[in-house]
């Protein structure tokens, strides 16, 4: 049977499913570790990542047993959000792809202001104090404090905010492709009939 089939269709949507329940699985997996061997201290930033990471579980699931029994409600649902989450995702890969200098640093600063625990992260792993200059009065748990010899965070986390934006748009961008592509395999299964079904019923 080509892949215009009944079962061809069937098993690329469970495989694409499957693929976003092990990714799921890895980002919950990945965000827990961080937590629990002191990586990331911020809990927004790793109860943010495990949320994410379920919400996808789930959708990945409702597809894959729709596609599993055929289930033309479940089918639909998982087609709608799974192109919402394709209109999301695709909106924000992009924006991360044509972000500007002036705008990146204008985020970066926006997001060091709104969590100390995230500030404590940043300057520990980067070895740096302050965003533009270190606050009077205030400590720093990076290396370099006791000797006051630390550079202000701005410049290193300018240094690598490029490249990471970069990466997780084109990141972004490939996984919003294969949702597209889901969508389009949903649409395509559930309007074709099980070849084991009632050959007189409709779909």
């Amino acid at each position: 049977m080509g892949c215009s089939g009944f079962t061809c269709s069937k098993q690329c949507l469970c495989a694409l499913n499957i693929l976003y329940v092990m990714v799921s699985l890895l980002m919950i997996g990945i965000a827990a570790w961080g937590k629990w061997f002191g990586l990331v201290s911020s809990f927004q930033v790793v109860g943010g990542i495990i949320a994410v990471g379920v919400f996808l579980f789930f959708v990945a699931g409702a597809g894959l047993i729709g596609a599993m029994k055929h289930h033309q409600v479940l089918l639909f649902f998982y087609m709608i959000v799974l192109f919402m989450v394709f209109i999301v995702q695709f909106s924000v890969s992009s924006a991360c792809l044509a972000i500007n200098r002036e705008q990146q640093d204008q985020l970066l600063e926006v997001g060091w202001n709104n969590s100390r625990s995230t500030q404590r992260d940043v300057e520990k792993s980067l070895n740096c104090c302050g965003f533009r200059q270190l606050e009077p009065n205030r400590t720093c748990d990076a290396a370099c404090f006791p000797n006051h010899s630390c550079l202000p965070c701005a410049e290193k986390i300018q240094e690598h905010a490029g490249e990471v934006l970069r990466f997780v748009g084109g990141i972004g961008l490939f996984f919003s492709f294969t949702e597209i592509l889901g969508v389009w395999l949903t649409y395509h299964y559930r309007n074709q009939k099980d070849p084991r079904a009632n050959p007189s019923a409709f779909l």
